[in-house]
């Protein structure tokens, strides 16, 4: 795009690279595969970041699933992903300007986080309160799980 600066900084291109690192990073994180760097994708260091961030959100969407099918484990360990993601990306400590709101998209995430972690929390103590009940109520002092 060097050849076409009004086109290189108009703004859409760094946000369709945005997305594209999105979707690439987030296939990549749930495939628990290493995530490629803004050199190997070619695009913007700043689009890099900004589509990491919205990967680790999109995460939450696999995450509840996951819980949904009764696997807390993988949940818990996509909780720990995302919150991987916004440690690394948090200590970012350069102007708006330049990271092109990367700020107002890691507050995005961290909201995305607690409420997951929230639903998380909620699923494994429900969990741990279903299998208690019903290791109470086994007649024969055998648990219901045997």
């Amino acid at each position: 795009m060097t050849g076409f600066p009004q086109v290189a900084h108009a703004g859409f291109l760094n946000d369709a690279e945005k997305e594209m690192v999105e979707a690439v990073l987030t296939a990549r994180l749930i495939r628990g595969e290493p995530l490629l760097g803004p050199d190997e994708l070619r695009v913007d260091p700043t689009a890099w970041m900004k589509g990491l961030a919205e990967a680790a959100s999109e995460l939450r969407r696999h995450l509840l699933d996951r819980l949904r099918a009764g696997e807390l484990e993988r949940g818990q360990e996509l909780l720990g992903l995302m919150d991987d993601v916004y440690d690394a990306l948090v200590v970012v400590d350069y102007p708006d300007a330049l990271t092109s709101g990367l700020r107002r998209t890691l507050d995005a995430l961290r909201a995305v986080l607690e409420r997951t972690r929230g639903d998380v929390t909620t699923t494994v103590l429900q969990t741990r309160l279903q299998r208690a009940i019903e290791d109470a109520g086994a007649p024969d002092g055998s648990t219901a799980r045997d």
